[in-house]
């Protein structure tokens, strides 16, 4: 079990605030050992779920949260180990090559092999009914069902709540495009269990529609489909129940003077005031991958990806031996030297 350090109230001597400190250190230590066993990052909520089964309380979950983030600010945990907000990063950064040129082609040459893994010549999507795409409502969901929805050449995105005008029409491009192509739209969403969470087909469509003048065309033909978080799927997975309904505001979705309180009142009435957070699903990665590969295969077969990558692993393979009788034919040196290179 990890201990989740605490500060005493009052004022720290300096024995209080060295064990403190060596608690910490302790904490931070298992982090990292539990970090090594992860496949994908998660965010410092996602590392509240993981901590659950470390011995983490539920009304622990804000300090931890807070801790870790202090630990990243003084250097005991390295930064990133929480995700990185992909709508923060940065642009634009300078990449320089230290090689000189002669190293820096040679170096390009032994990683041409590599680069044929890259060579997609073919749409998955050509001999396809639908067209899917993935929106999911925490960051943690996006590694977690990053590796699924590459596999199926499925593009993913976390719409937070609420997607950003760009991100929307960006998607309604892309699912115009393939309507035109006769192709059947499909928008896979995964998101909390909560009053909210469980309408969110009726607020995306109309999220979508609200684009319709300006992107020139309309989701009557989108299939909406919330594949998660259900009840069933919680109970079977045991995931972890927050016992209130408040929201990322502070605002409580239990106060009868919700605006919206009368039909909140019907999920209350059957589940209580408690929800699970999207979140909770990176203590149940096979389950949670499992839970999206069934979404897809509702609309794409497995045999159907099995056929697609064979033909593709075939363009591949001829990329590779053209890179192997270039690399068999070709005197560099030679041509180094007649290009006056040293």
């Amino acid at each position: 079990m990890i201990k989740i350090p605490k500060r005493s109230k009052g004022r720290q001597s300096p024995a209080q605030l060295a064990q403190y400190e060596r608690e910490c250190q302790s904490f931070a230590r298992e982090l990292l050992k539990i970090r090594a066993s992860l496949d994908f990052e998660i965010s410092a909520r996602g590392w509240c779920y993981i901590l659950e089964a470390h011995g983490l309380a539920k009304g622990d979950f804000n300090s931890a949260q807070a801790l870790i983030c202090d630990l990243r600010k003084n250097g005991m945990l390295p930064l990133d180990i929480c995700a990185e907000d992909s709508a923060r990063s940065w642009e634009g950064i300078p990449r320089i090559n230290k090689e000189n040129p002669v190293d820096y082609v040679a170096n390009l040459l032994r990683d041409l092999r590599y680069y044929a893994d890259f060579y997609h010549p073919i749409d998955f999507w050509e001999d396809q009914d639908y067209y899917l795409e993935c929106l999911v409502e925490k960051v943690d969901l996006v590694g977690l069902f990053k590796p699924v929805c590459q596999e199926y050449h499925i593009p993913i995105a976390n719409g937070r709540g609420q997607t950003d005008l760009n991100c929307r029409a960006a998607m309604m491009q892309r699912f115009k495009q393939r309507e035109a192509q006769g192709k059947i739209p499909v928008l896979l969403y995964c998101g909390d269990f909560d009053p909210f969470g469980l309408v969110i087909s009726d607020s995306l469509r109309g999220n979508l529609e609200s684009l319709k003048q300006a992107v020139g065309w309309a989701p009557d033909n989108l299939i909406i489909d919330r594949f998660g978080l259900n009840y069933d799927f919680i109970q079977e997975n045991q995931l972890t129940w927050i016992d209130n309904l408040e929201t990322g505001s502070g605002k409580r979705l239990d106060d009868p003077n919700h605006p919206f309180y009368s039909a909140i009142k019907q999920y209350i009435d059957k589940y209580g005031t408690k929800k699970v957070e999207a979140n909770a699903l990176v203590v149940r990665t096979d389950a949670g991958r499992q839970l999206i590969t069934t979404a897809i295969n509702k609309y794409v077969s497995p045999k159907s990806l099995e056929l697609f990558n064979e033909r593709e692993r075939k363009e591949q393979s001829k990329v590779r031996e053209i890179v192997s009788h270039l690399q068999d034919t070709v005197d560099f040196s030679g041509f180094w030297e007649g290009m006056g290179i040293r």
